[in-house]
């Protein structure tokens, strides 16, 4: 409702602006230098209310298109690819309209009339911006641009970026919020995920594989933990029923190491399978095999 009365709002005053602005004309007669300036000045908003309302209509669209896509399903791809392209391309729209707006503003006025004229210059937009700002924020645009065209990554994804496990929870035109999965908001620019690599564990489907390493004696039977694990994983809710494995992957001078491997329909909840598969494996080992946890052998000979 908000955004509907905001674009009344605007509609209303660019209407008064076009139509009424007259009023003001009695003031060029008395005064020129006042009666230009009430001129330029009735321009310069007829522009602000032309962005505005543009602006709302972009905002009121993408809201009634991302009604149509309810990322909160637990088969949420296309809702989530959806929402990205779309949150993107609507800063991307804003932006331009933003620049246009202060392009013709600046054209309106007489002495930095050259400066809205090179806005509007392919090169000019490139060389003043650059020059005025700086070349990073340039680059966070553009690569904000390329992230919403590419899609390395979507609204909600899960990944991991700076040794940090968590999810995508907003892709802006120069920077990205990845919420940790401690509640902490990791906050990185948008170059950044073009020039340093990072894990999508989320970027085709959600279903994921969990790994978990248990490291015993030599003399535990390998065949006796996969049928605990069978056994454990036969009534978890938490398990998708695809993958269940027990493998030996290395061994050492004091312990052998062995992987577990289980799959979940998301991560969060391969996380908890983990947690779960690693608690209960130790569990079972202490309580039926406790000679078969790692330990050091020192023998002693009697001379």
């Amino acid at each position: 409702m908000r955004k509907f009365t905001r674009l009344i709002l605007g509609t209303i005053l660019l209407i008064f602006l076009a139509f009424y602005g007259h009023i003001f004309s009695f003031l060029e007669e008395s005064n020129f230098w006042v009666g230009s300036f009430v001129i330029k000045l009735k321009y310069i908003l007829m522009l602000v209310c032309s962005s505005w309302i543009l602006i709302e209509i972009v905002r009121i669209l993408k809201n009634r298109l991302l009604k149509k896509f309810d990322i909160s399903n637990e088969d949420n791809l296309k809702s989530r690819k959806l929402h990205t392209q779309i949150n993107l391309m609507e800063k991307v729209i804003i932006f331009v309209i933003f620049l246009i707006t202060i392009g013709l503003i600046l054209i309106s006025i007489d002495s930095i009339k050259q400066i809205g004229i090179g806005i509007f210059a392919s090169a000019g937009v490139v060389g003043i911006i650059v020059g005025l700002s700086a070349q990073k924020i340039v680059g966070a645009v553009l690569a904000g641009i390329q992230i919403a065209i590419t899609q390395p990554f979507r609204i909600d994804d899960a990944v991991v970026v700076e040794n940090e496990w968590g999810w995508i929870e907003e892709i802006n035109l120069t920077y990205v919020v990845v919420r940790i999965w401690d509640k902490r908001r990791l906050v990185l620019p948008s170059s950044y995920f073009l020039e340093k690599p990072f894990q999508n564990w989320t970027r085709t489907t959600a279903d994921i594989v969990g790994t978990v390493f248990i490291y015993t004696d030599y003399t535990i039977s390998v065949e006796t933990l996969r049928l605990e694990l069978s056994r454990l994983l036969k009534d978890c809710e938490l398990w998708d029923k695809k993958v269940s494995v027990v493998q030996v992957t290395d061994s050492k001078e004091n312990y052998m190491e062995i992987r577990i491997l289980v799959s979940a329909k998301n991560s969060p909840t391969a996380w908890d399978l983990r947690v779960y598969i690693r608690e209960k494996m130790i569990e079972f080992i202490q309580k039926n095999y406790p000679e078969s946890l790692p330990k050091t052998r020192i023998n002693l000979e009697n001379k």
